[in-house]
């Protein structure tokens, strides 16, 4: 049988930190009040003339390296991005033509903050199905073009980044053995509303009127995405962990989707994780939408958080309404 495994791990953020009194001033908050609200101190920008395929490239070359590994030699890559560099081709293939690796497929994945579990279910089965021995998943974002820094919803959150995983088929020995043991993907269209960019698609193409309208920027309704976040992705949890025979206390590291300092304190209280076993970022970076997760778990792995053939489980929610958990053996 053959398993993928991650085997190398990266991740980029530009080098503009914007400081919560940056974003928090055009509400009247102080540094400290926007902490309170979200956990974040700061959240990286792009700089001008910087795109998420400049991100993903960043990211994707730290995991090649990481693995010890040209990334002209992969097979494919799946790219997670909701932000992509333009409409069409997608950001997968400027990437491909970035790194080189001419005889790459590739291909984008839009399930927004779920995204980065989304594409890695995609190269598992690449890899899996034999169509490829080296798979990059890389999710990047670049949200930071399409806020209203009047809508105290997403103004300050959102920030920009990308991280990436390189994955490669090995034998497995068992079902437990090491690798990715498995990837669970949910989706409710009927949410669709509760985070969403309206115009800039078929149904409302870009005119004067949608610019002059708003309709390009993100909006959220936080409340309710904040209570079916929380209720959707700790039910995943426990019924991944019980497929796998697994409880929290023999799971070595948590990471989920970085959205908000109180979402991740919430679920840490529901699924009672060890605050040493759940790795975040959000303080330092904000909310990078799909590029959060594999951030995070860039991070946790150069810190030493990630040790050989432990259980790390992942879980992450965002717009569609979509949410995802993945179980690993490292």
């Amino acid at each position: 049988m053959i398993r993928s495994r991650i085997v190398g791990t990266g991740s980029y953020v530009p080098a503009r930190a914007v400081t919560n009194a940056d974003v928090g001033s055009a509400f009247g908050l102080d540094a400290e009040a926007v902490y309170r609200r979200t956990g974040i101190r700061f959240r990286r920008w792009a700089g001008e003339g910087e795109a998420t395929s400049d991100l993903a490239e960043r990211a994707a070359r730290a995991a090649c390296e990481a693995a010890g590994v040209s990334p002209s030699s992969v097979d494919a890559i799946v790219l997670s991005t909701t932000s992509p560099d333009m409409v069409f081709p997608s950001s997968a293939c400027l990437l491909q033509h970035r790194l080189g690796a001419s005889r790459a497929a590739a291909f984008d994945v839009a399930a927004s903050c779920s995204g980065f579990l989304y594409a890695l279910s995609m190269a598992d089965r690449l890899v899996r199905g034999g169509q490829a021995q080296r798979c990059l998943v890389v999710a990047a974002e670049v949200k930071s073009r399409f806020l209203d820094a009047q809508d105290m919803a997403t103004a300050l959150l959102f920030g920009d980044g990308a991280g990436a995983a390189l994955l490669v088929g090995e034998p497995a020995d068992g079902p437990l053995d090491r690798g990715v043991l498995g990837v669970r993907l949910y989706a409710d269209g009927s949410r669709h509303g509760l985070i969403r960019m309206a115009a800039g698609g078929s149904r409302q193409p870009a005119t004067a009127e949608t610019v002059r309208d708003r309709r390009h920027v993100l909006t959220m309704q936080g409340g309710p995405l904040f209570r079916l976040a929380v209720k959707r992705l700790a039910d995943a949890v426990t019924e991944m962990l019980k497929e796998f025979g697994l409880s929290m206390d023999e799971v070595g590291q948590v990471v989920f989707h970085q959205a908000n300092g109180r979402l991740l304190a919430m679920l840490r209280k529901r699924l009672g994780i060890p605050p040493e076993r759940m790795y975040s970022v959000i303080e330092q970076v904000g909310n990078t939408s799909s590029a959060s997760l594999p951030i995070a778990l860039d991070g946790a792995v150069r810190a030493g958080r990630v040790a050989d053939r432990m259980p790390v489980l992942l879980g992450t929610v965002g717009g569609g309404l979509t949410w995802a958990t993945a179980l690993l053996r490292w």
